[in-house]
């Protein structure tokens, strides 16, 4: 794998700006990918669109943005375009909610990026979201739908997350 690239986390505060900034354009790149993702056929549940934001805005920015970013974004999508439907819903914003919470931990305990920190954070948020959509619908087949359909949404999370992660770390902001 590659080495670890040392990465500061942006914490902002409550109170600053820079955080509902940074959420608004982390959600609008979730309502925009998963628009372009839904042109192919079941493209939501290959490419898991409405995760790729919330990792980068959580990992880079943190628990605050992240969290934003993980229930806003679900919520604007399913109101504006009717996609996730309500019922999935609560499944989606707890598979979010793993995933910012992961990353921000991740990211401010090892302060670096790598490939093997993006693939365990995916690898935890995954197994965590997996094990609460069993709970919550008691159907393990759905359960386990991302790995065995949204693998290649994963990989892109993984490589794509990683280079916008390692570029962001070369421009603090």
């Amino acid at each position: 794998m590659t080495a670890n690239t040392s990465f500061l986390q942006l914490n902002y505060s409550a109170k600053d700006t820079r955080t509902y900034l940074f959420s608004l354009i982390f959600i609008s790149g979730n309502l925009i990918l998963p628009q372009i993702c839904h042109l192919i056929p079941n493209g939501g549940f290959i490419f898991l669109p409405i995760y790729f934001f919330t990792l980068i805005a959580s990992y880079k920015f943190g628990l605050k943005v992240g969290i934003m970013t993980a229930i806003l974004s679900p919520l604007a999508n399913s109101l504006i375009f009717g996609m996730p439907v309500t019922g999935m819903l609560p499944i989606i914003i707890v598979k979010s909610m793993l995933l910012a919470t992961t990353a921000s931990i991740i990211a401010k305990k090892s302060k670096s990026i790598s490939l093997l920190l993006i693939a365990l954070t995916i690898i935890i948020y995954q197994a965590l979201g997996g094990i609460a959509e069993w709970i919550l619908t008691s159907d393990f087949s759905a359960a386990i739908q991302d790995f065995s359909i949204g693998y290649p949404g994963m990989l892109i999370q993984l490589l794509c997350g990683w280079g916008l992660l390692k570029l962001m770390a070369k421009n603090e902001f």
